[in-house]
């Protein structure tokens, strides 16, 4: 395939920074310019990540925090491939998860929802893309949970993503829904959105052939980095 000169950017693909239903987007839209600021030598040229910074045991979830047994949930795997905007894999790159656990909540002193701890889940974990950009974590499928946005706000099942580029600078994060999940349609960040295609990129898609059968099942999330079919990421709402 012939890589494209040039890849419009498409304005209408990503929401706006103010959103009527999403309340603390209020505080979080700019009432003035954005400034470009220049990156400095160290952000682009350091730090590197390598696998030599990754445990072998750190993209596994169920594992990577058990004290007296396993967490409790549905046992999953999510994998996929980190491309560029030409379907090109993008190795030797570092994704990060954290998540609520399979009650909807997170090992965070700021979370107060009532639901319990998991004392066998933390809830986070990394790896490093291979030489086909792919990855792959096992974990539990977290649970939606309430938020303070109207009066029963629930935000639906999902894994927090962070990818690394070569220095900590470059960094974008993004968020994956489930397949079939009712409450993507209600959430208002999720409707921030304009763009019905641009939605259905963050959604996983259940996976039957990388389940493993009686014990886990397996869902696809392809992250794209730029170019027209690129994934939505948080920090960049201007565009990729």
């Amino acid at each position: 395939m012939k890589p494209a000169e040039y890849y419009q950017r498409d304005r209408k693909h990503h929401p706006p920074a103010l959103s009527d239903d999403y309340k603390t987007s209020v505080t979080r839209s700019p009432r003035l310019a954005l400034l470009s600021v220049e990156n400095t030598l160290s952000e682009i040229t350091g730090p590197v990540f390598g696998h030599d910074d990754i445990d072998p045991a750190d993209n596994d979830l169920i594992g990577n925090y058990r004290h007296d047994g396993d967490p409790i949930g549905e046992r999953i795997i999510v994998h996929g491939r980190v491309l560029d905007e030409n379907a090109r894999p993008v190795p030797e790159t570092l994704v990060e998860v954290w998540q609520a656990n399979a009650s909807g909540r997170y090992r965070h002193r700021n979370d107060r929802y009532l639901a319990p701890l998991d004392p066998n889940f933390g809830g986070c974990g990394r790896t490093m893309t291979d030489e086909n950009g792919y990855y792959f974590f096992r974990t539990i499928k977290p649970g939606p949970y309430p938020w303070r946005n109207w009066i029963n706000s629930w935000r639906p099942a999902h894994i927090h993503f962070s990818v690394f580029g070569r220095a900590f600078a470059q960094r974008l994060i993004t968020q994956l829904y489930f397949e079939g999940d009712p409450l993507i349609a209600t959430c208002p960040i999720v409707q921030s959105i304009p763009d019905a295609d641009a939605v259905q990129q963050l959604v996983a898609r259940l996976d039957m052939n990388a389940s493993i059968p009686l014990d886990t099942l397996a869902y696809r999330f392809d992250i794209v980095l730029r170019g027209r079919r690129s994934t939505l990421f948080e920090n960049r709402l201007e565009g990729n």
